[in-house]
């Protein structure tokens, strides 16, 4: 009863304060504006099953997608045997499923295991390719001693409870051909009965082993679950929502602003009369606020893959531009802004931007607008979205756009075409 006790006294204080950090996200991604991405939901719920389910966008690595799919599949079909065990740990049982699955619960155990292993696989080939291999992904100034350490525990985290999980097994196998008290026989070990020999043959030394490992096994689950919310893992939870609610009109499109149309159909035709919504209106994105509730979404989504950064012809050629550091940016100034609202209310203002504190305006002039970021993510981030929003301010609201553009502005106001000729000379060349 004691150990019953400790066990529901730990997993009740991980689930609240699970729920409190993850509560606090949430809070921070409604700080954004609203947007309707409630339509068209047979298209959302396809585009969800093929990218976030199916990650058919992480084959065009092949290397990296085998042994991610290892992990993902590891960690989905994993989770029936975390049930069993918190089951167990609330009721001071032992195996409880395997009586109702009966012959399945061998097949199921098998299972895990030979997941065990090839979780343990991907995150050996993972770690070596962070820290052995050192793709150029994986660097960049955004990349600094935090995102990298943050990769590295969360695999050296996973190896660990794989490594508890067969221990617990090969130690719970040996005791069963013992018969040792309550260890009846259930399931089958085709992973951790290679590696019984190596432990103690004594059933007392056994039994301690087990439990050891149980509870590292289960407590390093929990602990894991409220690492989540501070690490850029929190992807796993985020994934499927984000792709569902993808912006799935055409890459690049840019939306309408509600004020500027109705200045323009008020030039037009001069009847109209525009809804005034109370609101001063900001036009594009100077700090998180400005942003889309999806938009932050996206931040807290972002895994750190590189993969935008490393296709971006701005980044290849140079220039200061990442957009990983963009959504790395966003989500650590919402942050920022959450941890004031908590330390000093909602009415808090610091002396903050998202622009200019944390994404240069030379980053912003840097994109080509390609949609090359947003092709390559996994889980269908955007940050052009972020970029075209904080160009949309410095042109709207501070009439900062760099010289060239103001060329090409004034040029489509007098001669309605980015060019310095006017209507009437723009067929020239053909006379010749």
């Amino acid at each position: 009863m004691i150990a019953q006790i400790i066990f529901i006294i730990i997993l009740a204080a991980a689930i609240y304060l699970f729920a409190k950090n993850a509560g606090k996200i949430r809070r921070n991604i409604f700080l954004g504006k609203d947007i309707d991405r409630s339509d068209r939901p047979a298209e959302r719920w396809a585009t969800m099953a093929k990218v976030a389910l199916g990650q058919t966008k992480m084959v065009k690595r092949p290397v990296a997608a085998i042994m991610h799919f290892f992990i993902y599949v590891g960690f989905i079909i994993i989770n029936l045997e975390v049930m069993e065990i918190m089951i167990d740990g609330i009721f001071g049982s032992h195996r409880i499923f395997s009586k109702p699955l009966g012959s399945l619960y061998g097949l199921l155990i098998g299972g895990f295991e030979i997941l065990a292993v090839l979780v343990l696989v991907a995150c050996v080939v993972f770690l070596a390719r962070r820290n052995i291999v050192r793709l150029k992904r994986f660097n960049g100034t955004e990349m600094t001693v935090w995102p990298k350490s943050d990769a590295n525990y969360i695999l050296c985290i996973e190896i660990c409870l794989m490594t508890a999980f067969l221990s617990m097994n090969a130690a719970d196998y040996k005791l069963q051909l013992l018969q040792y008290t309550h260890y009846i026989k259930a399931g089958s070990f085709p992973v951790s009965s290679l590696i019984a020999p190596l432990l103690p043959d004594g059933a007392t030394s056994l039994a301690v082993i087990e439990r050891v490992c149980w509870w590292l096994h289960i407590v390093g689950i929990l602990a894991f679950l409220n690492y989540l919310p501070y690490s850029k893992h929190f992807h796993i939870l985020l994934a499927f929502p984000n792709v569902y609610y993808s912006n799935l009109e055409p890459k690049g499109e840019f939306t309408n602003m509600a004020s500027v149309t109705s200045e323009v159909k008020a030039m037009l035709d001069p009847s109209f009369v525009p809804e005034s919504s109370g609101e001063i209106s900001r036009f594009g994105a100077k700090d998180v606020t400005d942003l889309t509730w999806k938009n932050l979404m996206e931040a807290y989504t972002c895994t750190e893959c590189g993969r935008c950064t490393s296709v971006c012809p701005a980044n290849i050629t140079g220039k200061l531009l990442s957009p990983r550091k963009i959504m790395m940016d966003t989500r650590d100034r919402i942050t920022e802004v959450g941890n004031n609202i908590d330390m000093h209310g909602k009415d808090f203002k610091d002396d903050k931007t998202l622009l200019d504190n944390y994404i240069t305006r030379e980053e912003l002039w840097a994109c080509t607008t390609c949609n090359a970021c947003v092709d390559a993510c996994p889980v269908n981030i955007n940050p052009l979205e972020i970029i075209t929003e904080m160009r949309r301010y410095v042109v709207m609201e501070e009439s900062q756009a760099p010289a060239s553009l103001n060329n090409m502005f004034g040029n489509m106001e007098n001669n309605g075409a980015p060019w310095k000729y006017s209507n009437a000379d723009r067929l020239n060349w053909s006379q010749e």
